[in-house]
């Protein structure tokens, strides 16, 4: 379509329609319930330990909600309360968050040849102190963690999945054509420190002032992760697959991607769609691994909102210019195979060299996306739509019939938008119900929930508190009262 008004037309109805969530959202409520089965579950080899849950990845994210679903897979990453990394040279803490148990084994964090790629040594014994609330530290045999799947379970990648059935009615609901998702429950060891691997992230020179020194000292407050994860070289060496470990800064990107204005999480988002559209997600190497995954797309949004003067998105917007701009960029490092991480600066998260996916990256110029834009993302948005909205679609051969087209679907958008509030909430209610009392309550699991569930809604709290009177109350009926 040859009409300049048409990229126009597409970045103003992506800021139409992506917005800010308001109300409780599914997805995130999904998360929440599967964080609270954590809770609930002790450590095979200590019934006194609990697990930590953290909801990261797309549903921590994103803020926007836009008519085709930014929401990939549920990832929660949890870590044990009685375990514990630290840098290594460092001398343990002595004193823990409240939530630590009172026995904590501290592994230091030591580099491999590779780097973000660690090994756990573990190295001391913390023991609280029932008169002053420290940790004593004493120091115990060295011992290398492994990496061992112990309960058998299915993995993707560093997680345990678990498959979630869509009905139909919920698929409408959540603007999705999808009858399945999967949760992605991911163990770590918590490191509450930053790590020397990314000290020169905090100290870098900024001359855009993204992100500010209020988020940077947010992120590096947060400390880290380490995932159970080889480097894909490793995969074949028997010792070193089962005892490599990645630093994750999950808790990291969760912050600096809520910092982003909704123009970047937009273009995040599309470009997202895009690469698994077009199948650059799916391919894989001859180990069966894949090559490309969204952390490529993130590290280069990144690098964008840290590197491109703040008038670069916000002057005469242009979504599928920019978009341009970043997949010739992303061309440019595939063909070098050089692809910086963003908070390590020695680590590459490029092997070798992506000639087939580079080449089909530069070739993709302003009229092509429009091109892909009219027919991969906006036809499918108005597919959502009442027939009537969608018929609209079936000629769009100018830029008066596509804004025509794409006015109704906004104006649709709106309305499923405010006729759609009374649903998240009663979902999230019926969640709610669920949870106690399908599910046997604990204090923390319960307090777990009210925390957490109150950042969603405050109606929430309410219900969960009703709800779980009424379940006491009806079993109090049928049994003795007990824990």
């Amino acid at each position: 379509m040859a009409d300049d008004r048409v990229e126009e037309i597409i970045s103003t109805f992506l800021l139409d329609t992506c917005h800010q969530y308001q109300r409780p959202n599914y997805y995130v409520l999904l998360a929440k319930l599967g964080s609270f089965d954590l809770v609930r579950i002790h450590p095979p080899d200590n019934d006194e330990a609990a697990l930590i849950p953290l909801t990261t990845g797309s549903v921590a994210e994103f803020y926007i909600q836009p008519m085709l679903s930014c929401v990939g897979d549920i990832d929660v990453m949890y870590h044990r309360n009685d375990q514990l990394a630290i840098p290594a040279g460092t001398r343990p803490p002595t004193q823990l968050p409240a939530d630590f148990h009172s026995q904590v084994k501290v592994s230091e964090i030591r580099d491999s040849d590779f780097p973000g790629y660690v090994y756990l040594a573990r190295s001391y014994l913390l023991t609280e102190c029932s008169d002053d609330g420290e940790y004593n530290a004493v120091q115990s045999k060295r011992q290398y963690a492994s990496v061992v799947n112990v309960h058998g379970d299915v993995l993707h990648g560093p997680a345990t999945m678990h498959k979630i059935l869509i009905s139909q009615e919920l698929a409408v609901y959540l603007r999705t054509a999808r009858s399945e998702m999967f949760s992605d429950a991911v163990p770590c060891v918590r490191c509450l420190s930053w790590p020397p691997q990314a000290a020169d992230w905090p100290k870098r020179r900024r001359n855009y002032g993204w992100p500010d020194s209020a988020t940077v000292d947010r992120v590096v407050s947060n400390g880290c992760d380490v995932v159970r994860v080889a480097h894909r070289q490793c995969k074949q060496h028997e010792w070193m697959n089962t005892h490599q470990w990645r630093l994750s800064f999950s808790r990291a990107e969760v912050v600096l991607l809520n910092s982003w204005m909704p123009v970047q999480q937009i273009l995040y988002h599309v470009l997202r769609v895009l690469m698994k559209t077009e199948g650059v997600l799916d391919i894989t190497d001859n180990t069966g691994s894949k090559i490309f995954s969204n952390y490529h797309i993130k590290t280069l949004m990144l690098w964008a909102c840290e590197l491109k003067p703040r008038h670069w998105l916000t002057e005469d917007l242009n979504v599928v210019r920019i978009c341009v701009e970043l997949l010739h960029t992303l061309a440019v490092w595939l063909t070098d195979a050089r692809c910086q991480h963003y908070f390590i600066s020695n680590c590459n998260l490029l092997d070798h060299p992506d000639h087939a996916n580079a080449s089909k990256l530069t070739s993709v110029t302003e009229a092509s996306l429009v091109d892909w834009f009219i027919n991969s993302y906006l036809r499918k948005c108005a597919q959502l739509c009442t027939d009537s909205v969608s018929r609209l679609f079936e000629d769009v051969s100018t830029a008066t019939k596509l804004q025509r087209a794409l006015s109704a679907v906004v104006n649709e958008s709106v309305a499923i938008s405010r006729e759609t509030s009374l649903y998240y909430i009663a979902d999230s209610h019926f969640g709610v119900a669920s949870l106690v009392s399908c599910d046997s309550l604990t204090v923390r699991s319960w307090l777990c929930c009210m925390n957490e569930l109150a950042k969603m809604h405050p109606s929430l709290p309410v219900y969960v508190t009703a709800v779980t009177f009424l379940h006491v109350a009806c079993n109090t009926r049928k049994t003795a009262l007990r824990d």
